[in-house]
């Protein structure tokens, strides 16, 4: 009689390097903390750790770098997905930066690149040693650069050209006080993963990642929410059109898509025929050069 054999489906090989990843770090590191903005990555990441550490809680608290232009609907599902899962919500301000006078704002330039320093700061005052993102390969050149376990020095600063190996799997969090590890459960992940994952598992996402009407802008090539974040130009004018959103940001320069996929699986059929990674279509912040990425993780950015 043969054996059984017990193989993985590709989303459960990907789930189960994720909870690999999340258990490596609990057992490793003294102050973890997840990133967590309540965008669709961050949900998944969520997801994972929470199998990951059943039925406990998630061993380690989420942090929201804030921009102050934020969705409304990304908050309140921020606020009570926290709440859900038991877990301890820190918020670090970029809006607090500002008026310490830390950063100076362009309104021109929207608040994204300015949120390094709030992270910074908020990973200095709580002594978090590694802090998990929800980056993934596939999004974007400098991230399809990055490790799974990323080092970052005393000043949070990232060097492409020294890494270290991750041979079999195996993940060097060696790291020196003021020093701390990026970790990035879900880098083999595509969209096309993420949205099947979410299809499959049920995952809770807020309600613009599905198609609504709302006003938009059309400005260099994107649609972006005329919301009260977004200043007008003097030649547009806001009108009505049925889009969703591929990812959540800040609002001055997170762009939509027009859609009618009202689900995941809607959703999952539309990523599947998409030539655009959704930071390619739908970020303006991505747009400011060939290496912006780069430059900004080389400051400590996501």
């Amino acid at each position: 009689m043969a054996s059984p054999t017990y193989e993985l489906t590709h989303l459960e090989a990907l789930e189960a390097e994720a909870v690999h990843i999340f258990r490596e770090v609990a057992a490793t590191f003294e102050r973890p903390v997840l990133l967590f903005s309540g965008g669709k990555d961050s949900m998944v990441m969520l997801h994972v750790a929470a199998k990951a550490f059943w039925p406990s809680p998630p061993p380690f608290p989420v942090m929201h770098v804030d921009t102050g232009h934020n969705f409304d609907e990304v908050i309140e599902f921020r606020d009570r997905t926290a709440g859900t899962y038991g877990l301890r919500l820190v918020v670090t301000s970029v809006q607090d930066d500002i008026d310490a006078g830390r950063v100076v704002e362009d309104p021109k330039a929207g608040r994204n690149r300015l949120q390094t320093t709030a992270l910074l700061r908020g990973i200095r005052e709580h002594s978090f040693d590694a802090v998990f993102g929800g980056a993934r390969r596939d999004e974007e050149k400098a991230r399809a650069k990055e490790r799974v376990f990323s080092f970052r020095d005393e000043f949070g600063q990232w060097d492409p050209r020294n890494q270290r190996p991750e041979l079999w799997d195996l993940y060097n969090g060696r790291h020196r006080q003021g020093e701390h590890i990026r970790v990035f459960p879900l880098s083999n992940w595509t969209e096309l993963d993420i949205w099947q994952y979410i299809e499959a598992e049920n995952v809770d996402l807020p309600s613009i990642y599905y198609s609504h009407r709302r006003p938009v802008v059309q400005r260099d090539g994107m649609l972006l929410a005329h919301t009260r974040f977004l200043t007008l130009n003097e030649d547009e004018s806001p009108y009505e059109a049925t889009v969703r959103f591929r990812t959540v940001g800040d609002a001055t320069c997170t762009g939509c898509v027009e859609s009618t996929a009202t689900s995941p699986a809607e959703v999952v059929a539309e990523v599947a025929v998409s030539r655009l990674t959704e930071r390619g279509a739908t970020r303006a912040d991505d747009r400011i050069s060939e290496a912006g990425m780069e430059d900004r993780k080389k400051e400590g950015y996501f």
